[in-house]
């Protein structure tokens, strides 16, 4: 079985995130099995973007499809196991299940494999959230910086049931959970802790990549430090790639 991934993750008109997912495709192309007796054969592990891409995911996936499978190859290239059955996994590169997991990706999937036809079957993989040991990556930045309190911040989705998930992840945590496009603002979780009586407060942002989210975020911290003079106030930072984010990525891919 011949098998190629394509890592699929929001887009942006920042250059940082998909420097970032360049550097994670290569990171999982580094733990993705290998089979030296099989010289012939390679694992491809690529990217793409939902949005702020020229072309449509779909179409992202038919191109990313034909060069995997056909005489000219892109991506990264590892050594892989034999071709007799071409395999396409999508792994969505997203931290809950909003409305570009649960909807926009299944719908782009369908259209590519639909004019892709059946010699190459598109597998869609569970989201990066989805993930049990995304918890530990989180729990290790909280473990690197000392505070008496800390707030998770998320984007937040408009879709019923995602702000579950961040409320259950930062109770575990020990932090209160905030979103960055809805409420509860982290101006309103920042007051009611100082009206509890915590000076020193943390913010860990629920994202995976640098960017202008997380650049506003920092700006609003300096704003807070103005409002709130005598709150020391500590922002960690994003998930990053890392090994141990291609790690989870390799893990929902079913590859060992």
């Amino acid at each position: 079985m011949s098998s190629a991934y394509l890592l699929v993750s929001h887009g942006s008109r920042d250059r940082r995130p998909e420097i970032a997912m360049q550097q994670l495709a290569k990171l999982v192309c580094n733990k993705l099995p290998k089979n030296d007796n099989s010289l012939n054969s390679e694992y491809l592990v690529g990217i793409a973007a939902l949005e702020m891409s020229p072309q449509p995911l779909h179409e992202q996936i038919k191109q990313f499809a034909n060069s995997a499978f056909g005489d000219a190859g892109s991506g990264r290239r590892c050594s892989g196991l034999s071709q007799k059955e071409n395999s396409l996994k999508i792994v969505p590169v997203f931290l809950l299940p909003g409305v570009h997991v649960m909807t926009d990706i299944p719908a782009e999937v369908a259209l590519a494999q639909q004019d892709i036809g059946q010699d190459i079957m598109i597998e869609l993989q569970p989201y990066l959230g989805s993930h049990p040991n995304l918890e530990k990556l989180l729990a290790k930045q909280i473990a690197a910086i000392k505070a008496e309190a800390w707030i998770l911040l998320a984007h937040g989705s408009r879709r019923p049931g995602s702000q579950e998930i961040v409320s259950a992840m930062a109770a575990s945590l020990g932090a209160v959970a905030a979103y960055w496009a809805g409420p509860p603002s982290l101006e309103s979780r920042v007051k009611e802790l100082v009206a509890a009586g915590y000076r020193e407060i943390a913010i860990l942002p629920y994202f995976l990549f640098a960017g202008g989210i997380t650049d506003a975020i920092a700006g609003s911290i300096e704003e807070l430090k103005l409002q709130f003079s005598a709150v020391n106030f500590q922002l960690a930072q994003p998930l990053g790639a890392s090994a141990e984010l291609a790690e989870l990525i390799s893990d929902l891919t079913d590859t060992r």
